[in-house]
């Protein structure tokens, strides 16, 4: 799978799990925080990942997360 099919996919994630509001853009850049997440939040994101693209996350790895890039950059990694 492409980087933008994953980012793509990873976008779709968010805006579900993370209770995106509508017209809000995400791009490679978008800071988790500042779409409000937390832990909690962060930790259901990352487990409707690991489902939607049938992988495991390193858990190092997701301790640093913290742009949408880098969530790609992680599926990549673990693909």
């Amino acid at each position: 799978m492409d980087r933008d099919a994953i980012l793509e996919k990873v976008v779709s994630v968010a805006q579900d799990t993370l209770d995106i509001a509508d017209g809000v853009e995400l791009t490679e850049g978008t800071n988790l925080k500042d779409l409000g997440a937390d832990s909690f939040d962060l930790l259901e994101f990352v487990t409707a990942l690991e489902d939607e693209f049938s992988l495991t996350l390193d858990d190092e790895a997701v301790g640093t997360i913290a742009t949408i890039g880098e969530v790609v950059d992680a599926v990549e990694s673990a693909q």
